[in-house]
């Protein structure tokens, strides 16, 4: 089986924009990959963070996991922070990275931008994000475009270390997908949904309860026309509540054109309100019974144990390929 390797991390409650555009696509990918989704608390302390908030966010964040319907007897799943390879790994490629590269990354520029101290962990990101990916043999890594130049330089790392010191690492390639994976904020439909946005009904979080669904929807940014029609350069907030409509609610772009032909955006906006709150309900049932269960901790130790022992192999043949002394 090909093998994948994805991440999100647990700064915050998971929007519908993570589910629709990452979590719900690796629940489809557990049956044919041999997956490994890894909550990774590691990224998430480059910008300060709350030490009760990251702990809760963690276990929450793999109570979700669970609850979207990710099986821990098909997957690996795991806390990035119990896997020691992860940084020591990171460590020898950063010694393999230029600035030069690192100074190319949009997203540190977009991150750092106005603030008067920047972390080097939030400059050095992408490299972890590449040790990430490379401790586990990765195939494949599906990714939105906002981190697709991430995964490039994670690709001219690899490359560069195996030309340098022998074949070590597997180049791993993206897996996009053309439809749903860039949920945009509902306040501004030209700006990713978020989960740094400080407008709360920007985004619809998986956890939500549905009066706050149904005001972030009714509240949601459309435009001066009364046409439900997929339009994305003219009609950047009506296509984007369109998508979420489609994914969640499994019909056609064009039978939503058709359904709505002639009845105006309060009509759409109320059914779709109806179509999340009752995709939500059962994952925000499951994810209380499996929150109250113990069974998160039980199963982030038993995917620490299988993360180990893979990325302890590729971690050693990297090593010694560089010519440290392993016994």
């Amino acid at each position: 089986m090909k093998r994948v390797f994805s991440g999100v991390q647990p700064t915050s409650q998971i929007h519908i924009g993570n589910y629709i555009g990452a979590i719900k696509r690796f629940v489809d990918l557990q049956d044919d990959m041999d997956c490994f989704f890894c909550i990774v608390d590691l990224h998430s302390i480059t910008v300060p963070q709350d030490p009760k908030k990251l702990y809760e966010n963690s276990l929450q964040l793999a109570a979700l996991y669970m609850a979207v319907g990710l099986d821990p007897n098909k997957v690996t799943l795991f806390l990035q922070s119990h896997v020691p390879a992860h940084s020591e790994l990171a460590w020898l490629l950063q010694c393999n990275t230029y600035m030069g590269e690192l100074n190319r990354m949009t997203q540190f520029k977009e991150k750092s931008k106005g603030k008067d101290t920047v972390t080097t962990g939030l400059y050095t990101y992408p490299v972890l994000m590449a040790a990430d990916i490379l401790l586990y043999g990765t195939d494949y890594v599906p990714v939105g475009n906002d981190q697709k130049q991430h995964l490039e330089i994670c690709r001219d790392v690899a490359l560069r270390f195996n030309k340098k010191f022998g074949e070590t690492f597997v180049i791993p390639d993206p897996l996009i997908s053309k439809f749903g994976a860039r949920i945009m904020a509902l306040d501004d439909p030209t700006k990713k949904m978020s989960k740094s946005n400080e407008n709360k009904h920007s985004k619809i979080n998986l956890l939500d309860t549905p009066s706050k669904i149904k005001k972030s929807i009714m509240k949601a940014i459309t435009d001066s026309d009364s046409e439900v029609r997929y339009d994305v350069e003219n009609k950047p907030g009506v296509s984007n509540l369109m998508t979420i409509y489609n994914i969640l609610g499994g019909l056609s772009l064009e039978d939503i054109e058709n359904k709505y032909a002639g009845l105006g955006y309060g009509a759409f906006k109320k059914d779709l309100v109806e179509i999340v709150v009752l995709s939500l309900e059962p994952i925000q049932k499951k994810y209380e019974e499996i929150l109250n269960s113990g069974e998160v901790e039980k199963v982030l130790k038993k995917g620490a144990e299988k993360a180990n022992e893979v990325s302890n192999e590729f971690l050693e043949k990297a090593k010694i390929n560089m010519g440290f002394v392993v016994f």
